[in-house]
């Protein structure tokens, strides 16, 4: 009979509801000529993931837990793939050494935190020491849940702000970061910035916001800010602004929606030489004016963009604005050369016609039949011509002149930008913002943030920061993924699961030991852009 291996194996007794730790001896029988396994009783496993031995009577031997299994001479059997992938993901992108250098020992605690939400799909952290006494991961150590609130509560703003400096150093000087909020709903009434505003998923519940900033090429977030719930994003901007110019970044290049137009905003980021790509309103008279010199043309086969299946045309305008001069008692006018990018939709100029026609027709039978509803007055008082009469009753004719206005402007949408560039790139530019939009999705279903569960500042601040991090892992991994077509046969959690199952063997006093790694997971790290472990 031959002894093989020793692990250590955890089983719970369900009558009185605690858990033993058993070591379990591998040998190979040549009698019967299988493989068998003895246990031996080892002790109980604490809440924090630590064994009291016990002698098998229940009395007390000294403490036996993860990390002094090496003196016992006992065989570590670990989950190593996945936890393998995040560091060497990490070391690439700078972020490990990043975070050591602004967090000192306690970066350990936030990468492992950070593996485990990334690998363990919207589970809570009291899980955190299941996964940890199965894993290896960089610190090694369970964090229960008292220290992982003192973890949080740790995390300084100096911190994050010295964190971003050196992060905000990888980005690709050339690339535009995508710039936008988000809403994140809470129960809590003891957070100052939880307030009411307008609710991007129309939960109504009071909510904080949260801005993010994302490079478009490299696909990872940079920089994030929490706000009060009850900020429009048009007023967000100058304070992002402020930060970006105290963390030394420059020569930034911001792409956003129309929720943060404002002639106020372009100012601002003129003044602060940034560069933009900004869509706005078609209503604004500026656009309107500078489109009619190109209207009755826009449609012609030259302007034409096969791939994105509209017209397309760009024109140079000048933006003026003035900025007062407090030393000197006045004000001065700047003069500013700006870039309109037009595009004009046919399907989408149908669809708002004809919609905006039944619409015509419902609130006229509504007007006609004496049934007027409230929400719709002032919609009536700018299309219909309404008249009253002792003998005809109620006569309601439709504003012509006013709605040919506004259906002339149908189908079309407008882009500003700073930065000389034609239709077509600045489009290519503006829908590539939508990985803020992914991000979001991320952090709200896989890193559960769709609704705060923290009652105190400090914890919040901390949480958000580690879900940023481990944000930046997934977003690496999901790009990666997008990049090698890898979603063809993986969603992104099996992708992970397959690696998650290599293991790894500690010997005392002996190398680290690799489980088998099959032709499939050696392609899945190539994909990713790391070496398979050795």
């Amino acid at each position: 009979m031959k002894k093989t291996m020793a692990t250590i194996i955890h089983q719970k007794d369900k009558r009185i509801g605690i858990t033993y730790a058993y070591e379990s001896i591998s040998y190979w029988d040549k009698e019967k000529k299988q493989s068998r396994s003895k246990r031996k009783l080892i002790g109980r496993v604490q809440a924090d993931g630590t064994i009291i031995p016990t002698d098998g009577r229940g009395k007390k031997k000294r403490e036996l837990s993860k990390d002094n299994y090496q003196k016992e001479k006992l065989i570590i059997r670990s989950f190593y793939g996945a936890t393998y992938l995040l560091d060497e993901i990490g070391k690439k992108l700078g972020l490990i050494q990043d975070l050591k250098e602004c967090f000192g020992n306690k970066y350990k605690e936030i990468l492992s935190i950070a593996y485990y939400l990334v690998l363990e799909d919207s589970s809570p952290l009291y899980r955190f020491e299941k996964w940890s006494l199965l894993h290896v991961h960089p610190f090694n150590k369970n964090i229960p849940s008292q220290r992982s609130s003192e973890l949080f509560a740790s995390i300084t703003e100096d911190n994050k702000q010295q964190f971003f400096k050196l992060w905000g150093k990888h980005k690709d000087k050339d690339e535009f970061w995508a710039y936008d909020t988000t809403s994140i709903s809470s129960y809590s009434e003891q957070l100052k910035q939880i307030q009411y505003g307008h609710n991007k998923e129309s939960d109504p519940l009071p909510q904080l916001n949260l801005a993010i900033v994302f490079g478009e090429l490299s696909n990872l977030p940079f920089y994030y800010r929490k706000l009060s719930g009850n900020i429009p994003d048009s007023k967000t901007l100058k304070l992002l602004l402020f930060d970006i110019n105290q963390l030394g970044f420059n020569k930034v290049k911001f792409v956003m929606d129309r929720g943060f137009y404002s002639k106020e905003n372009i100012n601002q980021l003129y003044e602060n030489h940034f560069k933009f790509l900004i869509a706005a309103r078609m209503s604004l008279s500026f656009v309107q004016k500078e489109l009619e010199n190109i209207y009755n043309d826009f449609r012609s086969y030259e302007y034409y963009i096969p791939e994105y299946e509209l017209y397309a045309h760009t024109i140079k305008a000048i933006w003026t604005y003035k900025i007062k001069r407090p030393y000197k008692g006045d004000s001065i006018t700047k003069r500013k050369r700006i870039y309109l990018h037009y595009y004009y939709n046919i399907e989408r100029a149908a669809h708002d016609e004809k919609e905006f026609d039944n619409k015509l027709i419902s609130f006229k039978e509504e007007l006609l039949q004496n049934k007027p509803v409230k929400e719709h007055q002032s919609f009536y008082d700018k299309y219909f011509i309404i008249k009253k009469t002792p003998k005809r009753g109620v006569s309601v004719k439709v504003n012509t002149q006013t709605i040919n206005i506004v259906k002339k402007y149908y189908g079309f949408f407008v882009l500003f930008s700073n930065e000389k560039m034609d239709a077509k790139k600045a489009l290519e530019l503006y829908r590539n913002k939508d990985v803020v939009e992914k991000a979001f999705g991320n952090l709200k279903e896989k890193l559960s943030m769709r609704r705060l569960l923290v009652s105190s500042e400090q914890s919040l601040n901390g949480k958000l920061f580690v879900k940023f991090i481990a944000l930046i892992y997934l977003s690496y991994i999901k790009r990666q993924m997008q990049v090698n077509a890898l979603y063809k046969k993986y969603t992104t959690q099996s992708l992970l699961d397959k690696l998650d199952v290599i293991e790894c063997f500690k010997h005392p006093n002996k190398k680290l030991c690799i489980g088998e790694i099959l032709e499939e997971q050696k392609y899945i790290y190539k994909a990713l852009g790391v070496d398979k472990p050795r």
